[in-house]
């Protein structure tokens, strides 16, 4: 169960929708106990890409919003993206590139008038859907 805040939901589909007509991609950090991942902050990050099919990330960004998580007592727990024209599931990039069976990956859509956040574990290739509660 991944658990984010309304606000911290809003700004990633905002940062998908600012990103637009590419991918836009980041992080959520928070904390996992189990199964349960609390997200508490939201780091977006540049698609150094620029590309409506794929994205890449600045390794400096990455790296800063590691350490932003640390210091706010977590750590990145969600890996994010989003998909401009196509639906809320990871691509076959997404699952070759799925490579820390520790996080969980979200992907926004933005292919429909509303926008469709769905996320997923990811492990060896294979993929579970995992639920989301947006909290308030």
């Amino acid at each position: 169960m991944l658990k984010i805040p309304q606000s911290l939901y809003d700004a990633l589909i905002a940062h998908a929708r600012r990103d637009l007509p590419n991918e836009a991609c980041g992080y959520l950090g928070g904390t996992a106990t189990g199964e349960e991942r609390r997200v508490n902050a939201h780091f977006p990050l540049t698609n150094v890409d620029a590309s409506p099919e794929h994205f890449g990330f600045d390794p400096a960004e990455q790296f800063a919003a590691m350490k932003a998580a640390s210091a706010q007592g977590g750590r990145l727990i969600v890996c994010y993206h989003s998909h401009p024209a196509t639906p809320a599931r990871p691509s076959e990039e997404d699952i070759r590139l799925a490579y820390d069976p520790n996080i969980s990956y979200l992907i926004v859509s933005l292919a429909a008038a509303e926008p469709v956040v769905k996320a997923f574990r990811i492990q060896k290739g294979a993929v579970e859907a995992e639920s989301i509660e947006v909290t308030t």
